[in-house]
């Protein structure tokens, strides 16, 4: 039996827009950069021929607005699947949805926020990175199933994001 290795890209959403103080945070849209920094870092995932089986993301607004934005560069086909618990929530509990990853899924995008998805890619690779808007980690984890992984079998593979280009 062949193994294949599981691989997380933990993605933050792209600038968002503060100029309309009577939206909730939830609903906030992206801003000028963000909806320029989106298909960017889209399609600089499509030009490393990264083809997810799985895109996962927050609800809120600016969340998946970059999922679909990305979505659309690297010409994913199955619908993106939402969590409202990815939304301002601690790592440990980003950590139990990635557990809950269905197994047929080996390349999976996960749009959130800051500060949880820094803090779990602290926790995973054990590094100190606080992720800039649009930011793309990629992860891989040497296991066959999503309730494995642990920070033993996790290694960091590219860490890319829009000014690293400008």
């Amino acid at each position: 039996m062949e193994f294949i290795i599981k691989k997380l890209y933990i993605i933050r959403h792209a600038k968002s827009d503060w100029s309309d103080d009577t939206l909730k945070d939830f609903d906030r849209p992206l801003n000028k950069r963000g909806l320029k920094n989106a298909p960017f870092m889209g399609s600089l995932l499509k030009n490393k021929n990264i083809n997810p089986d799985l895109i996962l993301s927050s609800p809120a607004l600016r969340a998946i607005t970059t999922a679909e934005i990305i979505a659309n560069r690297v010409e994913y086909k199955n619908n993106i699947e939402t969590n409202k618990s990815i939304y301002e929530t601690p790592y440990s509990t980003l950590e139990k949805i990635i557990y809950e990853i269905n197994d047929k899924n080996n390349s999976v995008f996960f749009i959130g926020h800051n500060p949880g998805l820094s803090a779990l890619i602290n926790h995973l690779c054990q590094t100190n990175l606080d992720i800039p808007t649009c930011a793309v980690v990629e992860i891989s984890f040497d296991t066959d199933s999503w309730e494995k992984i642990s920070k033993k079998n996790t290694a960091l593979i590219s860490y890319e994001y829009p000014k690293k280009y400008t």
